[in-house]
């Protein structure tokens, strides 16, 4: 049985460690408020923006687009938005795992063919240490979406798509439904698919002005954009959301460990008290 002055010292390293484990959960739900507002900001946008496109591609226009040439499948590029720190529970190991099904069903595609775009130093992390290729790293982004470094990202994969450097990007990223709810999300990004289905109360009489093909190289190109930018919003909410979940079961779990190293204080203690009264007691009959 370990001593009382053990148990003592494991209390206060407990105390500690809770006291860490509730600071970092209070900074994380700071964050992740203002992580919430801008993706609740953004997306009205954003699914405004998707719903002109659908609506002009459910009229009877041909739409061709150069972002959506499909072609054989001999490149693939994946990007993948992690975090740059751990302690937020399973959110990076569920990404790593979903980039390597994602390689895993290129089955055509050799290793050196798959080039990785990470956001995130976890992700980074894990790209180098199984071998893939590299493109780049984006950790602020991870930190600290912004629209401008988003669209660089975004400009500088359809550069590549148009190229023919890459056939194929997918990309991987939490979808931010809520503080408890994120759904891993793994999407083709480009070629980008112009076959949307009718649905009710679509609207087809558009106006185009200058051009239907100028509205087309402007349209699609910005919606691109806004994908990549907001898949970075919902990742950063996602990766709060799972920090403040993570950290709030640590300091539940260490206020369970307390209950118990205090129970065990005590009986330990009541036990010590107990044997020295029996010394003393066993000594006055001698």
């Amino acid at each position: 049985m370990a001593s009382l002055k053990e148990i003592k010292t494991r209390i206060q390293s407990v105390k500690s460690t809770q006291k860490i484990t509730s600071a970092m959960k209070m900074v994380s739900s700071a964050k992740l408020r203002k992580a919430e507002r801008a993706v609740n900001g953004f997306l009205p946008y954003k699914n405004g923006m998707t719903e002109i496109l659908q609506n002009y591609l459910n009229s009877e226009i041909e739409t061709p687009s150069v972002y959506a040439q499909i072609r054989d499948v001999q490149k693939v590029a994946v990007l993948v938005f992690a975090s740059n720190s751990s302690l937020c529970g399973s959110y990076n190991a569920n990404l790593v795992k979903r980039l390597q099904q994602s390689i895993a069903t290129h089955r055509d595609v050799r290793k050196e063919d798959v080039i990785v775009f990470p956001v995130g130093k976890k992700a980074a992390q894990a790209c180098r240490k199984a071998g893939l290729n590299i493109y780049a790293e984006y950790e602020h982004i991870a930190a600290t979406p912004t629209f401008e470094e988003a669209s660089e990202l975004a400009n500088t994969l359809m550069e590549l798509y148009l190229k023919g450097d890459i056939d194929r990007v997918k990309m991987i990223y939490y979808h931010y439904e809520s503080k408890g709810s994120q759904k891993l999300t793994a999407d083709t990004f480009l070629p980008i698919n112009l076959k949307y289905s009718h649905t009710k109360g679509f609207q087809s009489d558009y106006i185009i002005e200058p051009s239907h093909a100028e509205v087309i190289v402007e349209l699609i190109p910005m919606v691109l954009r806004l994908r990549v930018f907001s898949a970075a919003l919902e990742a950063s909410a996602s990766e709060h959301a799972a920090r403040t979940i993570a950290m709030q079961m640590a300091t539940d779990n260490a206020g369970d460990l307390l209950q118990e190293l205090s129970l065990q204080y005590n009986k330990s203690r009541q036990q010590s008290i107990t044997n020295e009264l029996l010394d003393i007691i066993g000594a006055s009959f001698k």
